[in-house]
């Protein structure tokens, strides 16, 4: 009776395995799921926002703020190339007259 018992336990065992494996599997997805989730939100955040600027005209305010956070995206190397396209060093030096072609470029960095 006790081998009965051992074999007995040692099928549990390998059941409560399989079941850790399911439920670790299932956890992955879900986890998975939702980061895909948080993802698409990001997207369509940005894609908001790029929208809102596109609808704004140019202000230097605008400007700034999009160059501001294609900085953050670390693009700071084409932020520069791109003002000394327009002959400055910094944004302040750009003229008004070009602010929305300045402001297009930089939204498609």
């Amino acid at each position: 009776m006790g081998s009965e018992l051992l074999r007995i336990a040692e099928g549990f065992s390998i059941v409560a395995e399989g079941l850790r494996g399911l439920a670790k599997a299932e956890g992955d997805t879900k986890d998975k799921a939702v980061k895909e989730q948080k993802q698409d939100a990001v997207k369509a955040q940005k894609q908001d926002a790029v929208q809102e600027q596109q609808e704004q005209p140019a202000t230097l305010e605008g400007i700034r703020a999009l160059m501001a956070q294609k900085t953050q995206e670390g693009k700071s190397k084409e932020i520069k190339e791109l003002l000394q396209k327009y002959g400055a060093v910094k944004l302040s030096a750009v003229k008004p007259e070009d602010y929305p072609a300045l402001m297009q470029e930089a939204q498609v960095l």
